[in-house]
Parts: C-alpha cells; sequence; structure tokens
C-alpha cells in the first residue's frame, strides 16, 4: 500500500458533484472577478468566526502584507514573530519595509515563546504576529495581554489553523486581524491561491479592501494607491461548497491524531505533539520529533509511505535573513528542531488501516 502524504484527489472524489457544479455555475455566468460566490464566501467564513468583516484576497501571504500595511506598518518599525514556520510570514514584514524580529519557539507546542517576547520588546516594536502553527494555537491570550500592556498591534497567522481555539474562543479573533491561507492542502482549501482577512474594526476592513482592490471600492475612484489581490470567483465557488464540510474534515484530523498518539505513546525515541489544556488543535499538520529524523524517513519512503518536513530549516537560520546578523545559537529550540521534526499523514481521507501501516512500520524502524 502506498500512503501519499496528502490526497486532494481523494477529497475532490467525495464532493465531486457539488464542486462541479459550483465551477461550471461560474463559468456559465461568465463573472470571474467578484460577484455572488465571493460574496457568499466572505459571509460564510465571516459567520464561521462570528465577526464583523471577512474580505477574501489572493493568498494568505497578501493577507498579511496587506493587514500591516494598513496597521501603518512600514520602514523603521519592527514585527515580532516566530522563529519557524513558512517564510512568508516575515516575507510579508519585509514587504511592508519593516524588520521581523524572530523569538524562540515553545519546546513543547513549537509556537512562539511567551516568555522570550518581553526580550525582543524594542521602541520600534508595533506588532506581534504569532504563527498558529501545525493546527496548534500560540498561547494567544498571554501574548494578547503583552499586546495590550504596550500599545502593539497584534496580527495572527491563522493559515494552518482553520478553526482553532484557546478556552473555546477561536484563533484569528483575538486580536486587531485574523489572516487566513486556503492553499489547496490547507483544512481548508481552494483549487488555487487565496486567502482572506478577518477583523472586527470597521475602519480597518474599509482600508484593507480598498487596498486589495487597487485603492478604490468603486472602479475609478481611488482614494489611495493599492494593489490588485482579490479572491478569485472560482476559487470562492470552491471555498463555499468545502466550507460545508470543513467541522467534519477537522474532526476526522483529530480522530487520526488520537489513534497515532494512542498507538505511538509507548515508542520512546519519538516526541509526539502536545495538545495544550483548553485548546482545540486542529492538525493541520502532526509533526513528530526524533533524533533518527532522516533515516526514518528515508525508511518509511521506502516503504511507500510519504512524509514531510515542516521546516528544514528554522526561518533566522536561512540566507534570507543573514542581514539580521543573527546566530543559530540564538534559537536553540528552533536550530535543534529543524534537524528533528518530521510530518506524518494527518488527512480527513485517510483509513485506519492506512494509520496502523505507518505505525507498524515506525515501530519497525526503532524495533531495529
Amino acid at each position: 500500500m502506498k500512503i501519499p502524504f496528502v490526497d486532494l484527489t481523494s477529497q475532490y472524489h467525495t464532493i465531486k458533484k457539488e464542486v462541479d457544479e459550483a465551477i461550471s455555475k461560474v463559468l456559465e455566468g461568465g463573472v470571474f472577478i467578484g460577484g455572488k460566490p465571493v460574496e457568499a464566501f466572505e459571509k460564510c467564513f465571516q459567520n464561521l468566526y462570528d465577526t464583523k468583516h471577512c474580505i477574501g484576497v489572493g493568498s494568505g501571504t497578501d493577507a498579511i502584507y496587506i493587514t500591516l500595511k494598513m496597521l501603518g506598518i512600514g520602514p523603521g518599525d519592527e514585527v515580532i514573530t516566530a522563529a519557524n514556520g513558512w517564510i512568508s510570514t516575515a516575507a510579508a514584514v519585509t514587504q511592508t519595509g519593516a524588520t521581523p524580529v524572530f523569538v524562540d519557539i515553545d519546546p513543547s507546542t513549537y509556537t512562539i515563546n511567551v516568555n522570550l517576547i518581553p526580550k525582543a520588546l524594542s521602541s520600534r516594536t508595533r506588532a506581534i504576529l504569532p504563527v498558529h502553527l501545525y493546527g496548534q494555537s500560540a498561547h494567544i491570550r498571554k501574548i494578547s495581554e503583552i499586546c495590550e500592556a504596550h500599545n502593539l498591534f497584534l496580527v495572527e497567522d491563522c493559515a494552518q489553523a482553520h478553526l482553532t481555539e484557546e478556552n473555546r474562543v477561536k484563533a484569528g479573533t483575538f486580536g486587531n486581524a485574523g489572516i487566513f491561507s486556503f492553499y489547496p492542502v490547507k483544512n481548508l482549501g481552494s483549487y488555487g491561491n487565496a486567502g482572506c482577512i478577518i477583523t472586527e474594526d470597521d475602519h480597518l476592513a474599509t482600508e484593507i479592501r480598498t487596498f486589495a482592490n487597487n485603492g478604490a471600492l468603486k472602479k475609478h475612484h481611488h482614494t489611495m494607491e493599492g494593489i490588485n489581490s482579490q479572491l478569485d470567483t472560482l476559487q470562492a465557488a470552491v471555498l463555499n461548497v468545502k466550507s460545508k464540510y470543513i467541522e467534519q474534515w477537522n474532526a476526522q484530523r483529530i480522530k487520526n491524531a488520537a489513534l497515532y498518539a494512542s498507538l505511538l505513546s509507548e515508542t520512546d525515541q519519538i516526541h509526539l505533539p502536545t495538545v495544550r489544556k483548553d485548546t482545540r488543535h486542529t492538525f493541520h499538520l502532526y509533526v513528530i520529533r526524533t533524533k533518527r529524523r532522516d533515516a526514518l524517513k528515508e525508511y518509511l519512503e521506502e516503504a511507500g509511505i510519504q512524509t514531510a518536513i515542516h521546516y528544514p530549516v528554522a526561518l533566522p537560520n536561512l540566507p534570507a535573513y543573514r542581514h539580521l546578523n543573527t546566530k543559530p545559537s540564538d534559537f536553540p529550540v528552533a536550530t535543534q528542531y529543524q534537524n528533528e521534526i518530521l510530518s506524518l499523514p494527518i488527512y480527513p481521507e485517510m483509513t485506519e488501516d492506512m494509520i496502523y501501516l505507518i505505525i507498524e512500520k515506525i515501530k519497525s524502524f526503532f524495533g531495529k
């Protein structure tokens, strides 16, 4: 049996009729920018999060950049974020002209270490940009308290945390704005690039929508210079279908994670994901750690089981951030973990037999 890391084709076949009809309706209607599908999805996502505003944009990366830009963040400013994760988070900070300031991660949750944030604050700090990583909520309430105490903006990167919660409150609703990616492999994924921003702030929502639409809410009435970052109508149509299943899919991911945990808990050479008390981890990724990561990955690949590494190099250790003059030793946990983390398949369409096989192979590897 071959087990892919993700299987979007299998998911498509479970909702094929609805997706095909939604796409066909857009094609027949001849409207490919804006229109009712976009309006419907924004309303749908707004209701999912019980928030006042949802603005669809072209990608999760755009969502971060646009939000920071409209909060007035730019050259001379600093934005604190986590030392691990996908580069888009930090790159969007740089796009505004500001400087990302990396903070090492919590050894248990892999999200930003809230206890190290105060040391990273300076007179130039304007915002904190925590990443709810792998489906795990950052310590967002504590981060919110730091932002309030220091008059900082709080922008939550929820690209990997659709409907993740802390104390029954959804990640993305604690700060000035929450940003989301609907990249195809996300828990709620489109069939291309797509993203959105949620906020309770009326003024910020208007600024974001204006800037993302070439600086105009009405065609040819430009109140500012903006960019062209709109949620594609076809992608919105797909997301309208998929959004009906996101709770079901998340529940299956959580169930799969529980099965992994119950059967791998006695494997001494593996560290399993932690689920913090009073949080809902939605398991975008199921990330284990082992000192023998590379050998295990190769062994599983030979057995027909695909895995991945999220992420093989901590962000401040990348050549792209050499100009910040930091050292790997400045981020000891992120630097150590980049050599140990391994993502196992976790998608909702997995069968129990597939998970049992993965576990069998992992135990076989460590039993050699």
